[in-house]
C-alpha cells in the first residue's frame, strides 16, 4: 500500500488514446502505459484533466481503469485512478470500481458543477473514504475548476477527520504564498506540484509531481526526482529553469490558442516520440494541430535538444 514514505516522485499523468470515432483506442493506450513502465517511471495516474475524466461515460471509465491497472500491475508499477464526479454517489461508484480492480490510490477533486459549501467538504471525503477502506485518497486541488479554493485550514481539517487523505496535487494560493502554504501542508500531506516548482517548493516539503513532461524525456525528469530526494537544490534549480522555459516559452503559443491540459500533454509526449496516442481530444474541446507539433518540436531542437530522446525517436517514430 502507498504510504507517506513511498507515495512520492515523478508520476506520469497519461492522456487517453481515442479512435477517430471517439471510442477508446485500447491498443494504443496500453502501448503508452507500457512505455512508461519500461522507462521505470515510479507511478502512473489517469482520470485527471489530462485523462479527460469529464468527457467519459462510466463504461469508458471502466475500460480505461481496467487497462491502466492491468498494465501497471503486470509491470509492478504503482497506479492511481482519478475518480472525480459531479456528485458523491458518482465519485463513490468510480472509487469502488477502481479499488476492486486493484488501484493503489484514488484521486478526486471536489464535485464541481455547483460550489460545495465549507460544511460539506469534509463530509464528502469522509463519505468516499468509508466506502473504500484504507486506500489512500489524493485531493486534486483544481482551483477555479472546482469553483472552490481549498484553504490550508480546510485541507488540514480533512486530514484530521479522514486520515487516508494524505496526498494533494497542486497548491491553489497566490504565488507569493505558495512556499508558506507548502511548508504548512507538508506536515500532513505528500504535496505534488508542477515540475518547474520542484526545486522552489521541494525546499518547502513538496515530494513529487503528476507530470506530463516526464514523457518528453523520462530520464531527465527521473534525474530531477533523484536531485529532489537528495535535496541537491543547486543542480535542480538549473533543470527547473529549463522546464519553466519549456512551459512558459515553448508552449506559450498553444496557450494563446486555448489549447489546455490534455491537448498540450498529448503534443508534449508525441513531440518526443514517446507517446503513440493521437493529438485528438474529445469534442468540443480544442486540440493541437500537426503544425503545432512540428513548431514545438523545432523549438525544442533549437533550445533544449536534450529533451528529445533519440532512443525513443528511433524506437517509436511516427508523424
Amino acid at each position: 500500500m502507498l504510504t507517506r514514505e513511498n507515495f512520492k516522485g515523478i508520476w506520469a499523468g497519461i492522456p487517453v488514446a481515442w479512435n477517430d470515432d471517439e471510442t477508446f483506442d485500447e491498443k494504443t493506450y496500453r502501448q503508452d502505459i507500457e512505455s512508461c513502465c519500461i522507462a521505470k517511471i515510479p507511478g502512473i495516474y489517469t482520470g485527471g484533466t489530462t485523462g479527460e475524466f469529464y468527457a467519459q461515460e462510466f463504461e469508458d471509465f471502466c475500460k480505461i481503469t481496467d487497462a491502466t491497472i492491468e498494465e501497471c500491475k503486470n509491470a509492478g508499477v504503482s497506479v492511481m485512478i482519478g475518480c472525480t464526479s459531479t456528485y458523491t454517489g458518482g465519485a463513490i461508484r468510480k472509487a469502488l470500481y477502481a479499488v476492486e480492480k486493484g488501484a493503489d490510490a484514488i484521486q478526486m477533486a471536489l464535485p464541481f458543477w455547483l460550489s460545495v459549501p465549507d460544511d460539506c467538504v469534509v463530509s464528502f471525503f469522509y463519505d468516499v473514504s468509508k466506502t473504500v477502506g484504507k486506500i489512500p485518497i489524493s485531493i486534486y486541488c483544481a482551483g477555479e475548476r472546482m469553483k472552490k479554493n481549498l484553504s490550508v485550514e480546510i485541507l488540514n481539517d480533512i486530514n484530521r477527520n479522514v486520515p487516508s487523505v494524505f496526498h494533494i496535487k497542486g497548491i491553489n494560493v497566490p504565488e507569493d504564498q505558495k512556499e508558506k502554504a507548502c511548508l504548512d501542508l507538508s506536515k500532513n500531506f505528500n504535496v505534488f506540484i508542477g515540475e518547474h516548482l520542484l526545486s522552489k517548493l521541494g525546499r518547502c516539503g513538496a515530494v513529487g509531481s503528476c507530470s506530463s513532461l516526464v514523457y518528453l524525456n523520462p530520464s531527465i525528469l527521473l534525474h530531477m526526482q533523484k536531485l529532489l530526494f537528495e535535496k541537491n537544490w543547486s543542480e535542480l534549480d538549473l533543470w527547473c529553469e529549463k522546464v519553466r522555459r519549456i512551459i512558459f516559452e515553448g508552449l506559450s503559443p498553444l496557450f494563446k490558442k486555448r489549447c489546455e491540459d490534455s491537448a498540450i500533454d498529448r503534443l508534449i509526449g508525441i513531440s518526443a516520440y514517446f507517446l503513440k496516442t493521437s493529438l485528438r481530444c474529445k469534442r468540443p474541446y480544442p486540440y493541437c494541430s500537426k503544425d503545432d507539433l512540428y513548431d514545438f518540436r523545432k523549438w525544442l531542437e533549437n533550445n533544449f535538444p536534450e529533451f528529445l530522446n533519440l532512443e525513443w525517436k528511433n524506437a517509436n517514430k511516427t508523424d
